[in-house]
């Protein structure tokens, strides 16, 4: 039975994740398929080299210093967050806490990061095969939140965040042919998102990225149609959602050290109902 993992990110929500994944790591669970979207695509690139615990490091400790975001970033690099020092300085074979890459690459697990064609403002599935050691760029595009970051560009393309397209890919992880998925919100689960705020970013990048703007005022109904979609298979014994039920006061670009804390636990506790759902037949 091909199992998948799903982690949807959500900037320093992720964390709750991050913790879901090493509670994964200590029991021993495995999957033939991670797909990350933004932050979440850092939690299963850890996940799949098998380094329980660095995640909570980054989150914890690196996202506040303000070479990895902050006002600084922003005015000087255009880019508030710095992805450059996140998934290179640190990450690289050379860095502070680098990624195992070898670990990754000899991994069975299939990895599927996605990314957002800023210029037609469709969804990109890149693959293991487009990471290679301390080349992290797919991670990059696809945690590159418009205003917030300019677009990475890979190969000539300039990427957004693969939430503007698809923000809770449940419908990719069935049509590469899995049967069993493990969804990870970082928001409770009868969170659903409206358009208000999509709509004024989208606004603001109109003029130079038209179609990843669409994608941005269409990213409220693409959630909440892709849970509802969940719930659906969850009802019918295929999906299991794990969700906090209570964020902690922790949101996109938080660093309050001790709520991020706070919602690691949660995501530890939380990824022993994963445990069970894996064992069953």
């Amino acid at each position: 039975m091909k199992t998948a993992v799903i982690d949807v990110g959500g900037g320093m929500r992720g964390i709750y994740a991050a913790g879901v994944l090493d509670t994964c790591l200590e029991n021993g669970i495995n999957f033939d398929l991670g797909i990350g979207v933004s932050a979440g695509s850092a939690n299963i690139a850890s996940f799949l080299a098998r380094q329980r615990g660095r995640n909570f490091v980054f989150y914890t400790n690196y996202a506040l210093r303000k070479e990895y975001m902050g006002i600084f970033n922003f005015f000087f690099k255009r880019n508030y967050v710095n992805l450059d020092y996140a998934y290179g300085t640190l990450s690289n074979s050379d860095g502070e806490f680098p990624i195992d890459y070898p670990a990754m690459k000899s991994n069975h697990m299939d990895f599927l990061v996605v990314a957002t064609n800023a210029l037609t403002g469709e969804a990109k599935y890149f693959g293991k095969e487009d990471i290679s050691q301390d080349n992290y760029d797919t991670l990059k595009a696809s945690s590159t939140l418009p205003l917030v970051n300019q677009p990475y560009i890979i190969g000539g393309v300039p990427y957004f965040d693969g939430a503007l397209s698809d923000p809770v890919p449940v419908k990719k992880a069935f049509e590469e042919g899995c049967e069993r998925v493990v969804l990870l919100l970082t928001k409770p689960r009868d969170f659903r998102r409206v358009s208000l705020s999509d709509i004024k970013i989208a606004e603001r990048i109109a003029k130079k990225y038209p179609a990843a703007a669409e994608g941005l005022k269409l990213r409220a109904e693409r959630y909440n149609s892709s849970l509802e979609l969940a719930e659906k298979y969850e009802k019918e014994g295929r999906l299991i959602i794990v969700a906090p039920d209570d964020t902690c006061g922790v949101d996109t670009l938080t660093r309050d050290k001790e709520n991020l804390v706070r919602l690691y636990d949660k995501g530890l506790a939380d990824g022993r109902s994963i445990v069970s759902f894996m064992s069953e037949k």
